[in-house]
């Protein structure tokens, strides 16, 4: 098990519901992916979790990763990281669900949007 799944310095993004105000209208700027655990998807972690707006969550069998704005997968970078090639289908089949708008640039990009003006250019 990686050390980045057990470094306890994380702060932990769930909120218990007592702490939820739901007649809140605050717009969310958030976005997230969450995968099943797996080699693939431990690389594509520990690969973001290197960008200090990323927040990386392990659970017993899934990983989430979630970021404000946008979070930009780079399947050349995460291949290296990885040791051998990571496809946008191989990320999208690790993905077991996401919040946000998915867009798939082109083969080597994915970008999940928190802010859904900002996808307008893409769509």
């Amino acid at each position: 098990m990686s050390t980045t799944a057990r470094d306890s310095t994380k702060s932990n993004i769930f909120k218990s519901m007592k702490d939820i105000d739901l007649s809140s209208r605050e717009i969310s700027h958030e976005c997230g992916v969450t995968m099943n655990d797996s080699v693939e998807a431990r690389a594509i972690a520990e690969y973001m979790d290197q960008d200090p707006k990323v927040t990386v969550t392990y659970n017993p069998a899934t990983i989430r990763i979630d970021g404000e704005g946008k979070l930009i997968f780079k399947m050349d970078d995460i291949s290296e990281y990885l040791g051998r090639e990571m496809t946008a289908e191989i990320f999208e089949v690790n993905t077991s669900t996401h919040y946000g708008r998915m867009v798939r640039i082109d083969d080597n990009t994915v970008i999940l949007f928190g802010n859904m003006d900002e996808v307008f250019e893409y769509i």
